[in-house]
């Protein structure tokens, strides 16, 4: 069992496709390789590869952490881990610090010091992370700027993940990573616009609650919209204080 990825373009899921046997394995290259972001053939000759096949992982925890570099090859910080949730390949939910041994934590933090070195990255980058049954960490994705799952560093960490990502580029120094308590974010697809404008002002009535839209005039399915923030004293009651906002927001 494996999913097949489109080799550029791709995101939330788009230019996807599970593919459990040698009979889909057909049908899912045509699907992803004639995915609209994907300018490649489904005829692409072996030297022009179109997608990745990529084996399935059996994991216990999504895990992402924001790395920041500064110019000139210069310091190197990290925000603590968070644990992710997707729903349908589109990240749903996000709490910090990730509940896993303080081990584990560690080594999340040193390997994205080590990308950063090795791809000598400038400003801010995600590292998206399997935790497996065994114990291992695998990387499975590399996303080079403010990630989605970095959000909730805008009211939760000293330093925002779009601050931290002018100190870089600029050449100012680092900013401190510390969260402030722990923390939970919630996107908002369009799917709740569906019977009507969500219901805001009830969202509003949750404390610790922050909202944040982005400005898009047209709400589809699947296309994030903004999120919800949560401030708590531990990331479980962040992600309980997050996900009943959200539910109050539909009709």
């Amino acid at each position: 069992p494996a999913i097949l990825k489109s080799a550029g373009f791709g995101y939330d899921g788009k230019g996807q496709a599970a593919v459990d046997d040698a009979e889909q394995a057909e049908a899912a290259w045509r699907e992803v390789a004639g995915y609209s972001g994907n300018a490649a053939s489904p005829d692409a000759a072996p030297s022009e590869p179109a997608a990745i096949l990529e084996r399935r992982v059996d994991f216990t925890h999504e895990l992402s952490v924001i790395a920041a570099r500064a110019a000139g090859g210069g310091r190197t910080v990290t925000y603590p881990p968070c644990e992710n949730r997707h729903d349908d390949g589109i990240l749903d939910l996000s709490s910090c610090p990730a509940e896993v041994p303080p081990a584990v934590t560690e080594r999340v933090r040193t390997l994205a010091c080590d990308l950063m070195e090795a791809l000598d990255v400038v400003g801010v980058l995600c590292v998206e992370l399997f935790l497996t049954m065994n114990g291992e960490l695998v990387v499975n994705e590399i996303a080079p700027r403010p990630h989605n799952s970095g959000h909730l560093t805008i009211e939760a960490a000293a330093t925002g993940q779009f601050e931290q990502q002018l100190r870089a580029v600029c050449g100012l120094p680092l900013g401190a990573t510390d969260l402030h308590r722990p923390a939970a974010m919630a996107n908002l697809l369009g799917d709740l616009w569906s019977a009507g404008p969500p219901r805001w002002e009830q969202a509003a009535t949750i404390e610790g609650v922050s909202l944040h839209l982005y400005g898009k005039a047209e709400p589809r399915p699947g296309r994030k919209m903004g999120h919800l923030t949560s401030l708590a004293d531990t990331p479980r009651r962040a992600r309980s204080l997050v996900s009943t906002a959200r539910d109050l927001l539909r009709h």
